[in-house]
């Protein structure tokens, strides 16, 4: 049995982790969120220790490691743009760290990571949970069986959002890197997995709410769009209070992803947990590519 400490206790994603280290046999020794809406531990670890102070959080782990308690594992859902310190606060710990994605807002602070893992010779695994998502996996089979054929893709996802959205530290770009970063990572990063790296990229639209373009990769052209816009949904999904809508098409045939999104985060934790994860390497791709999706000025680039 592990020992795992999460940082970022209270946000939308943590119960999903909080889940999996039960799910998978696991410990939670301790929490931190600067908010102390986290009734949510008392479903999975009760007796947890709870802080929304970093510092008490600190001198608490550094008590019981010298006490002999093991800390195996750092899970970071903290808000995107500190993400990286936290992480280096686990590998300083001398704990493996399991990161929320996307792990940084830009490529080069992952190079600092992977200088630091090396120095540490602990761990960082990302959580990329589409790349155990079974309709997603069976495409990439197809895919990596197949010929030099380039797939023509459409791929279409609205996730509706409320007034909170903007006001909160996930409408901050300079907090969450944007619609690009914040929602965006998921399909770009599972797009980059199967179909390859990015040869060329335009953004035709990028604003608060919607974000849409082109992307040629080494084995699919795509056109996507990404929005947390309610007024784009279907009408047949508004109609039923629907908030998701969720679209890949590949050569005119859709590919059925609209389920099977519950138990990916338990997949995540049982594959890290045998010490499979994403090369960095890989991780680095992908945030470089939505970092100059993010800065685009509309205009068609080479990568």
């Amino acid at each position: 049995m592990k020992n795992f400490v999460i940082i970022g206790a209270a946000g939308y994603i943590a119960p999903r982790h909080l889940k999996a280290i039960k799910e998978t046999g696991n410990n939670l020794l301790a929490a931190f969120d600067i908010h102390d809406s986290v009734g949510v531990l008392d479903a999975y670890f009760p007796e947890a220790h709870f802080f929304t102070e970093f510092e008490r959080l600190d001198r608490h782990l550094e008590k019981i490691k010298r006490a002999g308690t093991s800390i195996d594992f750092i899970v970071v859902c903290s808000p995107n743009y500190l993400h990286d310190a936290h992480i280096r606060f686990g590998l300083r710990l001398g704990a493996d760290v399991i990161c929320e994605k996307p792990m940084v807002l830009n490529p080069w602070n992952v190079d600092a990571l992977m200088q630091m893992e090396q120095e540490t010779g602990h761990k960082i695994y990302n959580i990329l949970q589409l790349r155990h998502h079974p309709a997603l996996v069976a495409l990439k089979q197809q895919v990596d069986a197949g010929s030099d054929h380039t797939c023509q893709i459409n791929l279409q996802y609205i996730t509706a959002r409320g007034n909170w959205y903007h006001y909160s530290w996930k409408g901050q770009e300079d907090k969450s890197g944007g619609l690009i970063s914040n929602i965006g990572i998921h399909f770009f990063d599972a797009l980059y997995w199967i179909f390859g790296k990015c040869k060329q990229l335009r953004v035709d639209q990028l604003d608060e709410k919607t974000a849409l373009g082109f992307l040629e990769l080494e084995k699919a052209t795509i056109n996507w769009q990404l929005s947390i816009d309610e007024n784009l949904l279907p009408s047949a999904i508004q109609e039923a209070g629907g908030r998701t809508f969720r679209s890949l098409v590949i050569d005119g045939t859709a590919i059925d992803f609209s389920n099977g999104f519950e138990d990916l985060h338990t997949k995540s934790y049982e594959a890290i947990l045998k010490g499979e994860r994403a090369a960095l390497a890989e991780v680095r791709d992908v945030i470089e590519l939505i970092y100059k999706v993010r800065n685009s000025k509309n205009n068609f680039k080479q990568l």
